[in-house]
């Protein structure tokens, strides 16, 4: 299975339940950066996990989430066998980029197709969403509109490849210190501010793999990240790493998700090709030209 990473094109914060949890908006899109997954099941019982690529600073063991969404499919199907998981990353970890919530959706799916109606898609689509707020739309990774917790997602149509060039300070970045540090910031973020809710995508267009005109107002309305602040308080590289991008050529600089990774929007490939050139990244910074997977 390929576990697609995904940014997050804009990403607003409505909310925070009783339970502590934060209601978002925000608009997923599936990346052509991917880590692969291989389940198979075998005799015995229990979650074995074998990762090979990007393995430095992967969780182990009962941490990892793709360990998880196998024990829990295990669990909720009543399956009497040994679930064997091969994980090849490719995707930075705690980076943003959804790796982690992709391998355990790719696992969920694997799970389905060797054990056929084991469960139903809305038992599996319930195991996701108790994994983790990405898991659910990691199920079904296409252009979609998320909201809530991650449960209500709408898939979009009409959305282009985009080029882009990711950045990543090489730092880890837990999204649960960055949604405190939101919390701890959030009075000062919201003093005065209407509730913002993401613009339609209906100005986003491209021919020949070129993105066409847009607006640059729209352009930073689609990509502003409200965890933003909090992110760059906890990992100030995240502002030079914008700074660079925006020198380097980018229509726009966003963060995905709770960060630190970058992107920025380029008019074509070709041109983020050059940024990457022009940039000049060196470790730890991480980077790498990536194009999103356009609406099927």
């Amino acid at each position: 299975m390929l576990a697609p990473a995904k940014i997050n094109l804009g990403l607003r914060i409505r909310g925070r339940r009783a339970d502590g949890y934060h209601e978002l908006e925000s608009v997923f899109l599936p990346l052509d950066l991917a880590d692969e997954v291989e389940v198979e099941l075998a005799p015995g019982s229990g979650v074995a996990l074998r990762v090979v690529g990007r393995a430095q600073d992967v969780p182990a063991g009962a941490d990892n989430l793709a360990v998880r969404a196998a024990r829990a499919f295990a669990e909720a199907a009543g399956l009497g066998a040994r679930i064997e998981v091969r994980l090849h990353k490719r995707i930075p970890v705690a980076a943003g980029l959804g790796g982690g919530s992709a391998d355990a959706a790719a696992v969920l799916r694997a799970l389905a197709e060797l054990c056929p109606g084991a469960l139903s898609g809305e038992r599996l689509r319930e195991l996701a969403l108790g994994l983790g707020a990405d898991v659910p739309w990691c199920l079904d990774p296409r252009p979609a509109r998320v909201r809530g917790v991650g449960e209500r997602i709408e898939p979009l149509e009409g959305v282009p490849s985009l080029a882009l060039l990711l950045a990543n300070p090489g730092a880890l970045l837990s999204t649960a210190e960055v949604y405190r540090a939101f919390d701890a910031l959030e009075p000062a973020l919201t003093a005065g501010r209407p509730q913002r809710t993401l613009p339609p995508l209906a100005g986003l267009r491209a021919s020949g793999g070129v993105l066409e005109h847009v607006d640059p107002r729209e352009l930073a309305a689609w990509v502003s990240n409200d965890l933003e602040p909090a992110a760059t308080r906890l990992c100030p590289p995240i502002a030079r790493l914008r700074k660079r991008l925006r020198e380097a050529g980018a229509l726009v600089v966003g963060l995905s998700g709770s960060g630190p990774t970058l992107f920025g929007l380029f008019p074509e490939r070709a041109s983020a090709v050059r940024a990457a050139g022009a940039a000049g990244f060196e470790a730890p910074v991480w980077s790498r030209v990536a194009e999103t997977l356009a609406s099927p």
